[in-house]
């Protein structure tokens, strides 16, 4: 009979891995926005988004409620890693009847516990925070807002469930006239815990309460909080876990004498999980075994046993003192004598079996929570392994070895993919409650700086508005014959009147001449596809800063190495020159060179037609088979290739490593070139808009340090807003300077970070991909020799976001003035447009496009605007303004 009671007390490791596999979809089904409602595990948002880095400093109010008396602190904090916290503390007894009466009394009292001990300490008249322990199940939406879901532990004021604590709090609080007193944090025992625990070294991350009652808490994901509005960083997350199991899930766990407990609760069917851990009910399941085996004459044969159906005579206290090896039976004997049975030897033995049985049973349990958490951590943050500390706390933990033996070594065979240190909490309540007010109080003056310093970089809708209009006076300055010259932007005619309608046909060759790299192709229009072959040649850094002479000669034998290549030395092809940098086209076929970007700077050839430099070196190489019929920047590519596949494009994109753009205008608009009649293509060369110091109040102090390093400083300022060759740059002087405030890796030098250019572009679209674990944003810095902690990659992360948005806005203002001038130009009410786009910026960016396609819309809402992807615009493009002119 005893064997079958242990034998039902004890859960074998198989039902534990089930119980943790349970725990583990209570725990997403708490998460996740759908089934939040339904859920037992609650899985509460507390907005506490940071665990504590030594740096916290000042003077800190703590209250903490409990269940006999209400506990005043006065926390000192200096700063030196947490690790000598000064504490002076002050306990009130709670008179029976607040427990139960009106909720107004309850916090009056506090807030008179509050008044009293102040004055008691004789503190100063300052601002003081003051973080609030309530242990009750909350519903928070701030750290500083949280509603009572409901009552617990022996309380039942009347009036506080479903309002928010925290005011009521600090209504109270005023009503004592303490107005330099804030409630800024609210916070239950769980967390403090673990707030206790990141005290000195290592952050902790988890922590769990075996007390009374048990609960548990970890930092998660904010991703996965779906009831948080939080997407970056992580949350801590209070799991109410103690209500695990009441919709049966632990059913094939529970004994007759579990059930027999929860029917005499207060509340039964609820709580199960807690019923089964938590050092109120351990008593009470060891007196209903011992009452049912006492039935069975299995114990205290001779002695009359009504005493044991008397609830709470035996308790949890004397259960652990039983189950201890040296004094147990001793304690058995006392204990049961003191009830009146005359206990045998074996009746002492079996007692201590059945205490050791519940006992072991409630730190397997708990146990396979912990291993539920550590394997979410472990696989929300797609690690291979999980190393973390746990913060622990309560009665049952710290009272007794066994216990703290068999949570260990459970959790150990329940998620062996992590490694778990327990550290015992000291006073998470108080010292945790005073460390989580900190730690908001920190974050709050470093968000004011965060926020501060990134300002400038957040456009309005009016600055963008400003832009669009700027845009839109300096296209019309750029088309005047007479303003062209005072111009920022050049408005350049490209001699390109159509865009294909699909007859043309032939084979053509196409140059692209726009970086570091650059390509030949042949390209083959028939009358249903375009095929392609091409090969990549790299201009060598001494060639692109050398003599015209050199790079044109380089080009012409790198043509004629891809002439070989593809048979081709025999024939004369029609000829597209994608010549991507500003030039003044003079003909279809004639282009002289305004000036070089992108880091080139061969000498004698501004000034000069492009196509006739290319005919002189071809004539130096002895190759004479080059027929260039047409030269064309990258961006009037971008929009013919295009227009090949949509009739509608008639704009051109460009936002790569450098930005342009270029549309269709109306010829009696273009005052630069003769003609009334139809359209043609104007390069706008916006890269320079503001070169005239138009966009110098969007200038913010960082791209003026970026300006002055480049090679053209003064020159193509709003490419240096937008473009993939600057954002890294931009990116890189804001984290120096949240450095230098000490907002960003604790303000260590980061002499890697110093050096230009360290920070690529790319970055920022890997940083920004949704999703991202930030241990990947952190291999990411490390990579630079960042050591960042978590905050740091969130913050990283939201400098990233701040500078990609401004140059996706800034493009679409610019583009609202191009095609809001389209529609006026027509005469149309709407316009239906497709704009050709190219770049990697635009196509490798996770949220460029998306941010550029918003504020177009709210921007030109009269325009319906479609954005086509360029395949290969200035190979394929250049190509087919070739065969557009040959036609």
């Amino acid at each position: 009979q005893v064997q079958r009671a242990l034998l039902a007390l004890t859960v074998p490791l198989e039902m534990l891995q089930a119980v943790k596999g349970r725990m583990l979809q209570a725990m997403r089904k708490g998460l996740s926005r759908q089934t939040h409602a339904q859920a037992n595990v609650r899985m509460l948002p507390t907005y506490i988004c940071s665990t504590p880095d030594g740096s916290e400093k000042g003077d800190l109010l703590v209250v903490e409620l409990c269940q006999s008396h209400v506990r005043t602190l006065w926390v000192t904090l200096l700063g030196d890693g947490n690790q000598s916290p000064q504490v002076m503390y002050k306990i009130f007894d709670t008179p029976g009847d607040i427990m139960k009466g009106k909720g107004e009394a309850l916090f009056d009292f506090i807030a008179q516990c509050v008044r009293q001990f102040l004055a008691g300490i004789g503190s100063p008249q300052h601002r003081l925070p003051l973080g609030f322990v309530f242990p009750f199940s909350c519903r928070q939406t701030r750290l500083d807002k949280a509603e009572l879901i409901s009552w617990s532990k022996g309380f039942s004021c009347s009036d506080v469930e479903g309002k928010d604590v925290v005011q009521l709090l600090q209504s109270a609080i005023n009503k004592q006239e303490l107005y330099h007193v804030d409630v800024v944090a609210l916070m239950n025992d769980t967390v403090g815990t673990m707030m206790t625990c990141s005290m000195g070294g290592e952050p902790c991350e988890v922590a769990l309460v075996v007390d009374t009652g048990t609960n548990s808490c970890f930092m998660a994901e904010a991703q996965q909080v779906e009831m948080a509005e939080e997407t970056s960083g992580r949350m801590c997350v209070n799991t109410e876990w103690g209500c695990f199991g009441d919709d049966g899930t632990l059913s094939d766990v529970l004994t007759p004498y579990d059930q027999r407990v929860d029917q005499e609760s207060s509340s039964p069917g609820e709580k199960r999980f807690e019923k089964l851990v938590g050092s109120l009910y351990l008593g009470e399941i060891v007196r209903h075994a011992l009452t049912a085996l006492a039935a069975e004459k299995a114990l205290f044969i001779g002695s009359s046993v009504a005493v044991l159906r008397t609830k709470d005579v035996l308790k949890t206290q004397q259960v652990l003192e039983i189950i201890d090896n040296e004094e147990g039976m001793a304690k058995a004997r006392g204990a049961l004598e003191a009830l009146g049975l005359r206990p045998s030897e074996r009746d002492c033995c079996r007692v201590q079996q059945i205490c050791r049985a519940v006992v072991s049973r409630a730190a397997a349990l708990c146990a396979a929570g912990l291993a539920a958490i550590l394997s979410h951590m472990c696989q929300s943050r797609e690690l291979e392994r999980l190393v973390v500390n746990v913060g622990v706390d309560g009665e049952l933990y710290r009272g007794h070895t066994r216990f703290r033996e068999i949570l260990q070594s459970v959790t150990g065979l329940l998620a062996p993919e992590c490694t778990a240190t327990l550290l015992p909490s000291v006073d998470g309540t108080g010292q945790g409650a005073a460390m989580v007010t900190a730690v908001t109080l920190r974050l709050a003056a470093q968000r004011r700086e965060v926020d501060r310093l990134l300002a400038p970089l957040r456009l309005s809708r009016t600055d963008l508005e400003r832009v669009q209009v700027l845009m839109r006076r300096e296209m019309e300055l750029g088309l005047g014959r007479e303003s062209n010259a005072n111009a920022s932007i050049r408005m350049l005619p490209t001699y390109v009147c159509g865009t294909p309608d699909g007859t043309e046909r032939g084979e053509f060759l196409a140059l692209d001449l726009g970086g570091t790299n650059f390509r030949v192709l042949v390209v083959r229009v028939a009358q249903d596809d375009i095929r392609m072959a091409s090969e990549i040649y790299v201009i060598p850094t001494a060639i692109m800063q050398g003599t015209g002479e050199a790079l044109f000669d380089h080009i012409i034998e790198c043509i004629m190495d891809f002439q070989l290549k593809q048979d081709l030395m025999e024939q004369v092809l029609p000829l597209g020159f994608t010549f991507s940098f500003p030039c003044q086209q003079l003909g279809l076929d004639k282009a002289v060179l305004l000036s070089w970007t992108k880091g080139f700077s061969a000498s004698g050839c501004v000034g000069q037609d492009v196509v006739h430099l290319l005919r002189e070196a071809a004539q130096r190489k002895k190759h004479l088979g080059l027929k260039v019929v047409a030269v064309v920047n990258d961006t009037v590519g971008t929009m013919m290739s295009c227009g090949y596949d949509d009739p509608k494009c008639e704009i051109g994109l460009i936002v790569g490593t450098g930005t342009n753009a270029c549309y269709m205008e109306e010829m009696q608009n273009v005052g630069t070139v003769e003609g009334e009649q139809g359209r043609m293509c104007i390069n706008m060369e916006w890269g320079a808009f503001g070169d005239n110091g138009c966009l110098d109040d969007i200038f913010t102090d960082f791209d003026r340090l970026v300006d002055e390093k480049t090679i053209n400083a003064g020159k193509q300022r709003f490419e240096k807003l937008i473009s993939g060759m600057y954002l890294g740059e931009i990116v890189r002087h804001i984290l120096l300077a949240l450095v230098k405030k000490q907002l960003l890796f604790r303000g260590k030098p980061c002499p890697k970070l110093q050096t230009r250019d360290i920070f690529q572009t790319k970055f920022l679209s890997t940083i920004e991909i949704d999703g991202l674990a930030l241990r990947q944003v952190r291999a990411i810095l490390q990579d630079l020799e960042l050591q960042a902690s978590f905050e740091d990659s969130v913050l990283v992360r939201e400098v990233c976001q701040t500078v990609s948005l401004r140059a996706a806005q800034l493009c679409a203002a610019g583009l609202a003035a191009v095609v809001e001038k389209m529609r006026e130009n027509r005469g149309l009410a709407r316009l239906a447009v497709t704009v050709g786009v190219d770049g990697t910026l635009y196509k490798m960016h996770p949220r460029f496009s998306q941010h550029l396609q918003q504020m177009l819309r709210d921007l030109a809402p009269n325009c319906t605007v479609t954005f086509l992807q360029s395949e290969d615009g200035s190979g394929k493009g250049a190509a087919l303004v070739a065969g557009v002119g040959w036609r």
